[in-house]
């Protein structure tokens, strides 16, 4: 059996900290910023965690085999 492959859709998307969390973008921060307030804007500089719920679903798609 080969090797599993890592998702590469989603290595482009989340990063895993020292110590072992999950963290991604925020959406909607990319056009139509006119519009949206500058503590808005902010906001979406800072990386989120991702959800316990989610977290072993990306974590499953970032193995490497």
């Amino acid at each position: 059996m080969p090797k599993m492959k890592t998702h590469r859709g989603a290595a482009k998307r989340f990063e895993i900290t020292g110590s072992g969390r999950i963290r991604r973008r925020k959406g909607y921060g990319s056009h139509l910023l006119v519009k949206k307030s500058s503590r808005r804007k902010r906001t979406y500089r800072v990386k989120q965690e991702v959800s316990p719920h989610d977290a072993s679903k990306v974590r499953k798609l970032l193995r490497r085999g």
